[in-house]
């Protein structure tokens, strides 16, 4: 039951009225006994009538979240509702993913949810690399992190050859002209400089994403996403 009025609720600030209605609708989808008291702030803030139904309290909820300036992840409110995911039993490919020197936390999770959404083999850190109990790479990585077999400072020379390099030279091939096959290591550079010259000097290929834009390169976890795609229709 509401505690406020009408009159009381909206003297607040515009910010303030929003982040009480998210504050309700939240206790409304965890307990529907609490969906009037929502309808009544509704009901004050003159918005159309909202189903009881999870994806329309879901789109709502972020909605009164924007306008009251608050960031959630947009996974925070229907954490259970995931139609399509189902554990998997497909071997991991026989593939090494190095990280050399990632610096954001948000590639890094994205690069281990791609990995494991195409079970492409082990990821290896290097030193300078955040690791997977970071925060942030676990919120991005949604869970996978547990599901991607992980190493920390594996050095080069223990990971599988030949060792393809992931960067734009004038000396790369397409990817599109290159056959992917198991028993390689794919290095991924830093998001700013790239791969570093250590591990450019030890690669044994190197392939980039052909573009055709004015800008000659993409996010490093968006070209791994391309990348991953690439190998699996290749094995």
């Amino acid at each position: 039951m509401l505690l406020f009025s009408q009159r009381k609720f909206l003297s607040l600030s515009l910010k303030s009225q929003h982040k009480k209605a998210a504050e309700f609708l939240r206790k409304a989808y965890s307990d529907s006994n609490y969906f009037s008291d929502y309808q009544q702030i509704e009901k004050f803030m003159n918005l159309p009538p909202l189903p009881l139904h999870g994806e329309a309290m879901s789109d709502r909820y972020h909605y009164h979240l924007k306008i009251a300036c608050i960031h959630i992840k947009e996974d925070k409110f229907l954490p259970h509702v995931r139609h399509l995911d189902k554990l998997s039993n497909e071997p991991f490919l026989n593939i090494d993913i190095y990280l050399d020197r990632l610096r954001s936390a948000h590639n890094i999770g994205s690069i281990i949810r791609t990995a494991e959404a195409f079970r492409l083999g082990e990821i290896h850190f290097s030193e300078q690399t955040p690791y997977i109990d970071h925060k942030k790479i676990k919120s991005s990585a949604m869970g996978t992190e547990s599901l991607v077999p992980c190493h920390l400072k594996t050095p080069l020379n223990q990971l599988k050859r030949p060792l393809i390099a992931i960067e734009t030279t004038k000396d790369a091939t397409s990817i599109y002209d290159h056959t992917f096959s198991e028993n390689c290591t794919l290095l991924l550079g830093n998001e700013e400089y790239g791969l570093s010259h250590h591990a450019l000097s030890q690669a044994d290929l190197i392939l980039e994403i052909p573009l055709v834009g004015s800008k000659n390169s993409l996010n490093v976890s968006c070209a791994f996403a391309i990348l991953a795609s690439k190998i699996r229709s290749d094995l």
